[in-house]
């Protein structure tokens, strides 16, 4: 088990970090923080690019790999005696 919790604490290190650079990757949709570094100079061109759908789709994965380690660590420190 100790094995399986360290593994869990790593991916969770390591899907943190990676979900707030992907976060920080999107285009700001006007009106929060992103308009104060800058992001509300932009114009919009209309609708989302492939990339920008790709890293949707990316910022997702990463959400779900964050909390099914979550969880898995919650599991093992509930049936761990």
């Amino acid at each position: 088990m100790d094995a399986m919790r360290i593994a869990l604490q790593v991916l969770v290190v390591l899907s943190s970090f990676f979900l707030v650079l992907l976060i920080l990757m999107h285009k700001g949709k006007g009106g929060g923080l992103s308009d104060m570094f800058g992001g509300g100079v932009s114009s919009n061109l209309g609708g989302s690019s492939v990339a920008e759908k790709n890293l949707n789709r990316l910022t997702v994965i990463a959400g779900l790999i964050w909390i099914g380690a979550i969880v898995g660590l919650g599991l093992i420190a509930r049936f761990s005696a």
